[in-house]
């Protein structure tokens, strides 16, 4: 045994010299070091120290406290904790759950060890990877999630200084406001804040107003504040409109030589009755030979936004337009999205195009993509095109049926295929002139939006496979896609547990069956009182669609090649797509994969704020809704289970509050976290996913948009 391994004497000097050793590894934790290097910084010179030094080391490394580092080196391990990077989610309660990268398990930070952190900030946690239920301490923040935060202002009486209170009640802090700080703001007022210092986790951060929204409840002021709570802009900066307003409004006979001209061609636009933006067209004609020719008709909005400018520099900011509930926050200013874009009637319009040739059975025998020139004979809103599908008369009745069977046709084909349907009851609000919410109703998807539906589909897909397919002895070129992964194992576990309770038995799930279980589990609901609960939760189950270069199909739509062709106006991928096609039709060379893949990205996570702008929107309408009817009761299914309550949605309308699990007085409640379920421990009633009940409105939060019930009485489902 060398003198470097030989095991020290016990003693007072081994005991000091080994915290003392710890302290400099724990003060640079980072940094590799050697025995030398150590007892250099300790000014430890004798070699019988050094070579106890060297063997302390090794101990604290068999110990997991070091962790070896290469030639002797050894780094700080916490004492058998780990350190990772990760985002955390924070409760508003103050536990927080990182969500690590390649680690199946979140890991769990109690209460009082977030540190510094914010709900959704990249962070750094130490914790040990080998426990059982790891729990984790923030010990660094690598990134803010925002730099802005809504906030109610409350003034302390007497004193100059405020508080921000966050709206947000995952934000589980206040900031510390100082008088020079308010920006003119005045007590109640909800205001933008952004932080200025947090130096202690026991201390408020310091913050600053940087703008003034108005008086809580004013319509406008709740809707730019969900938009500023998930960073996303509700204005264009005034230079971003400038340069837009200067772009040339006339097409000219040079640019309509380049293209292909379809203005003698029948077309028109079918779109919602209060859309601004129509940013797609179809057109039809009768060819000779007996086919139908099917135009798929995109606005062209490449054309007028070129790389390198300030407009294409804040679409590319923005990836999507936003849709709350009583307006658009557009990706484009109003001359593109309204005007040059739109696809407006008697107005010749410069598109990108997707143009079919089909036989009566829908069958595709010949495509073609390129830029195209359209004039629209006609604007139907969803409604006038659904009259003459259910009539079979009005304005070009004979084009709009023809497409409508084609349609019906190309979507049994894709559910024969295994094609999921997505669409689900959709909440949507009757509005006053002031934005309150005077009455809830659903939205029906006819026969008219599934018409438009399926040939966007079916222009996505073309476009893809068009690009995408490889080709015999060529590697596929580099393109954006829409993909969308085979469902979570894990999570088609809880989906089988859940849809038990309606008598639906389910396989074992794998990675091999997975793709199949979803799809079997929906054709036998449908139709079937619970169906709509069951298909929520079975989408949940489901991976999230999101942009890639890496093609991997489209699980959920039952398709190999898909993308986003179709919306430009709106969807930054879109843009991208018209983009690299055009290049690609042009003889191009292929492109930089990875700095595609760095914009696919962007757009997903835009994509998913914006989402949950939508969903906050929502929220904030059904709580405003129900605010005054407190205390009357509604039917309603537990929609989510969880340690601290039950969700709970509401039958009639799809509000959706927790009944607390404090309020469940009638016995002692126990949360079983594998059935999740309560489990009444003298009675033995029982609370599930999916049970009926009749619940109470105790409480309607507008400033925390939450909704709190109570329970009143069990009920059968289905009755």
């Amino acid at each position: 045994m060398s003198k470097k391994s030989k095991k020290p004497a016990k003693g007072e000097n081994q005991r000091n010299l080994r915290k003392e050793m710890l302290a400099v590894f724990k003060r640079q934790p980072r940094k590799p070091m050697n025995y030398k290097q150590v007892a250099s910084t300790l000014g430890v010179y004798d070699d019988s120290l050094r070579n106890l030094l060297a063997a302390l080391m090794e101990e604290e490394a068999e110990k997991e406290k070091l962790k070896p580092a290469g030639r002797g080196k050894y780094i700080w391990g916490g004492g058998g904790s780990d350190r990772m990077e990760g985002r955390i989610e924070i409760t508003r309660f103050g536990r927080g759950f990182v969500i690590i990268e390649g680690r199946d398990q979140d890991v769990e930070v109690p209460r009082g060890s977030t540190g510094m952190a914010l709900h959704n900030d990249i962070v750094e946690v130490a914790f040990n990877p080998s426990a059982r239920r790891p729990k984790a301490r923030v010990v660094n923040i690598v990134k803010r999630a925002r730099e802005k935060y809504v906030c109610i202002l409350q003034k302390e009486k007497g004193r100059e200084f405020a508080f921000g209170i966050p709206t947000d009640p995952k934000v589980h802090i206040d900031f510390f406001i100082p008088p020079d700080q308010l920006n003119n703001a005045t007590d109640g007022d909800k205001v933008i804040v952004e932080m200025a210092a947090w130096d202690d986790p026991e201390d408020s951060p310091i913050g600053h107003v940087v703008n003034v929204l108005g008086t809580p409840g004013d319509n406008d002021v709740e809707m730019h504040a969900i938009m500023v709570e998930y960073g996303l802009p509700y204005y264009f900066p005034e230079e971003v409109v400038d340069e837009a307003d200067e772009i040339p409004k006339e097409i000219t006979k040079k640019e309509v030589a380049q293209r292909r001209d379809m203005r003698d061609v029948l077309t028109f636009t079918i779109d919602p009755y209060d859309a601004k933006d129509f940013d797609d067209a179809l057109s039809l004609r009768k060819m000779d030979n007996g086919n139908w020719e099917i135009g798929v008709h995109i606005a062209d909005v490449t054309h007028y936004m070129q790389p390198g400018t300030l407009l294409e520099e804040e679409a590319y900011k923005r990836a999507t337009s936003v849709y709350l509930v009583d307006r658009t926050v557009p990706m484009l200013p109003e001359v593109l999205s309204n005007e040059l874009c739109s696809l407006r009637p008697h107005e010749d319009k410069l598109c990108f195009s997707a143009i079919f040739e089909m036989t009566n059975h829908a069958k595709v025998v010949n495509e073609w993509y390129g830029r195209t020139v359209i004039h629209s004979d006609r604007r139907f809103t969803y409604e006038e095109a659904q009259e003459v599908i259910e009539s079979g008369k009005g304005d070009h009745s004979e084009a709009i049926l023809t497409l409508n069977e084609l349609a019906q046709t190309l979507r049994k084909r894709r559910f024969e295929k295994g094609g999921i349907d997505f669409n689900t009851e959709e909440v949507k609000f009757k509005l006053d002139e002031e934005g309150k919410p005077v009455g809830v109703y659903l939205k029906v998807m006819k026969e008219a939006n599934k018409l438009i539906e399926d040939f966007m589909l079916l222009a996505n897909v073309g476009v893809a496979r068009f690009i995408g397919k490889a080709k015999e002895k060529q590697q596929a070129k580099t393109f954006v896609y829409r993909v969308h992964d085979l469902p979570d194992v894990d999570k088609l576990h809880k989906l089988r547990d859940f849809v038990a309770r309606f008598g639906y038995k389910l396989p074992k799930a794998s990675r091999d069956n997975a793709e199949f279980i979803i799809r079997d589990l929906l054709k036998k609901v449908e139709g079937k009182p619970e169906e709509d609960i069951i298909k929520t939760m079975a989408i949940r189950s489901m991976a999230k669609a999101e942009y890639s270069t890496n093609n991997i199909g489209h699980y959920g739509l039952s398709f190999d090649f898909y993308s986003h062709f179709t919306s430009p106006i709106r969807r930054y991928p879109d843009v991208m797509v018209h983009r690299l096609l055009q290049h690609y039709l042009d003889g191009g060379a292929d492109v930089n994969a990875e700095d595609y893949e760095s914009k696919c990205r962007h757009s997903s996570e835009r994509e998913k704020k914006a989402a949950e702008a939508e969903r906050a929107s929502i929220k904030y309408k059904q709580v405003e809704f129900l605010h005054s009817k407190v205390g009357e009761n509604f039917r309603g299914i537990i929609s989510g289970v969880t340690s601290w309550g039950l969700y709970v949605e509401l039958v009639d309308n799809k509000c959706e509050g927790m009944v607390s699990r404090d309020s469940l007085l009638d016995d002692h409640y126990i949360f079983d976290d594998e059935q999740l379920c309560y489990i009444g421990k003298n009675k033995g009633q029982e609370y599930h996913f999916g049970d009926e009940v009749t619940i109470r409105v105790v409480g309607a939060n507008l400033m925390k948009r939450q909704l709190d019930f109570e329970i009143s009485e069990m009920a059968q489902f289905g009755d």
